[in-house]
């Protein structure tokens, strides 16, 4: 007992009762805090969903039903992922207008980004499907411009052109410019195929590939891309080409034809 209380009173006691303190502590620390992490992120992603549903209800669910069911007024959102809330909502397409023509145009959203986080969460809870894509999917690093330019035409320029300037398809549907267009907005579309466009997953069209298309389409559309043709006459191919070629090219062979003519009957009275 003596000996113990010697040591107790040695000057190094205090400093190693600390030590021991301290890595227990540590120890404690380790056990408890990553369930105590993974707790706080399950009940800030519970709220998150919470808050969508609130949205959900006072903006979609006249439309698509209480529980993203559908109705006659719009198809289920069970299973569309977090993907296609983002892509519908941030371009402004969803909410649609009251009165819907053949498509849903892009207009003004009016919902803040953290608001459309809310209830891409809350659909994305009703059941599995396409998420919300990372801007290393789809950031130019990486991507392949000339294999992107290949898979755009091959899969794309049929309704879209071969730049993206958009076009006309039947009863008033049209594929719109993608010229200007957050390229996060043109992976989703991809991703989940809205309206009358088809959807392109990973195992058509992988993660590089829309990586590669994207960056085809942001190549295109610059403005410090200097066309190697010239005059490019809106981009839109085929019709403005054959117009101004109809216009001015026939207007053009007219022109001398008439001449032609003037002079020939001009030279008989002589």
């Amino acid at each position: 007992m003596k000996k113990l209380s010697a040591r107790r009173r040695h000057p190094l006691a205090a400093v190693v009762v600390l030590l021991l303190a301290l890595a227990c502590t540590g120890g404690l620390y380790a056990v408890f805090a990553p369930a105590g992490k993974a707790q706080a992120e399950e009940t800030a992603q519970s709220l998150t969903i919470e808050e969508g549903k609130k949205l959900y209800t006072v903006g979609c669910a006249s439309c698509h039903g209480t529980d993203g069911q559908g109705s006659s007024d719009g198809p289920s959102l069970v299973g569309v992922g977090a993907a296609s809330v983002d892509f519908q909502v941030a371009t402004g397409r969803m909410p649609a207008a009251t009165s819907q023509g053949a498509q849903v145009p892009k207009k003004k959203n009016i919902y803040s980004q953290a608001q459309i986080d809310q209830l891409a969460a809350y659909i994305a809870s009703l059941g599995a499907g396409p998420s919300i894509p990372t801007e290393a999917q789809y950031g130019p690093e990486g991507a392949d411009i000339a294999k992107g330019g290949e898979l755009f035409r091959n899969n794309c320029a049929q309704c879209h052109n071969f730049t993206g300037k958009g076009g006309a398809l039947t009863e008033g549907k049209f594929a719109p410019t993608l010229e200007g267009v957050d390229p996060k907005h043109i992976y989703e579309a991809m991703q989940t195929g809205p309206q009358n466009m088809p959807s392109f997953p990973d195992t058509t069209l992988s993660e590089q590939n829309k990586k590669d298309i994207i960056a085809y389409l942001h190549a295109v559309n610059s403005d410090e891309t200097v066309n190697p043709g010239g005059l490019e006459l809106g981009g839109l191919g085929p019709v403005s080409e054959g117009l101004f070629a109809w216009i001015f090219g026939l207007g053009a062979l007219i022109a001398v034809a008439v001449w032609v003519a003037a002079r020939t009957a001009k030279a008989k009275k002589s």
